[in-house]
């Protein structure tokens, strides 16, 4: 593991409770507008049955898809947010690392419908990942990822690489968090080299706002 992404997994410790309030006092205006509203429509315009929500924080995703008489499983590297997860009414929430994951080192089950990531792919290496997480999916299923849009926060440098998040204008106390920007290309690239084929594409946006919130990629 790089020292980029050691820190990045220690910021997430370091955050996570700001990260709860947050999140469920809707104080991030992006996901309370835009974003939110996107991975779940997403999600439910395939009707699934069963959906493992990637990096699944708090649980505000897992509440939401319960709500429609959808089975979620969650997983989290991060024990507190596990933890508030489970405490929100979402039981079945694992704890395990992407490394974890990857290695096969903790059962998550499998044969899932569809498989969401939502804001939740950080990390450089990310490839090995996609492939693990292919492995889970029922032949049918689908990967919906939701992430920041390269072209709204590439700030003048397209190009890939690590970035930091200060967490400005944010309540509360939060540490600096590194995450790797890549291109669109640099994402296409890697869902091809996982297995994966691009099936649809989003860019979610505000209709006040002149860039898009986010992209949204379905794969299969």
């Amino acid at each position: 593991m790089s020292a980029s992404e050691s820190a990045l997994l220690q910021s997430w410790q370091h955050n996570a409770q700001a990260w709860i309030e947050a999140v469920r006092t809707g104080a991030i205006e992006s996901r309370r507008e835009v974003t939110d509203q996107a991975i779940l429509l997403a999600i439910l315009s395939r009707q699934p049955e069963r959906v493992l929500d990637l990096g699944c924080g708090e649980g505000w995703l897992l509440r939401a898809l319960a709500k429609r008489a959808i089975e979620a499983v969650g997983v989290d590297g991060d024990a507190t947010l596990v933890e508030a997860s489970r405490a929100a009414g979402s039981p079945l929430v694992y704890l395990a690392s992407y490394d974890a994951l990857v290695h096969t080192q903790v059962d998550i089950g499998s044969d899932y419908d569809l498989i969401c990531a939502n804001f939740a792919l950080l990390h450089q290496d990310i490839i090995p990942l996609l492939s693990a997480l292919k492995a889970l999916l029922a032949p049918s299923g689908a990967l919906v990822i939701q992430t920041l849009h390269p072209w709204a926060t590439a700030a003048g440098d397209y190009q890939d690489g690590w970035r930091q998040e200060t967490f400005n204008g944010f309540k509360g106390q939060w540490q600096p968090m590194p995450w790797y920007f890549r291109t669109l290309s640099s994402w296409l690239n890697a869902l091809d080299m996982a297995g994966f084929r691009l099936t649809g594409l989003q860019e979610p946006q505000h209709p006040q706002s002149a860039a898009p919130q986010s992209l949204l990629m379905v794969a299969e």
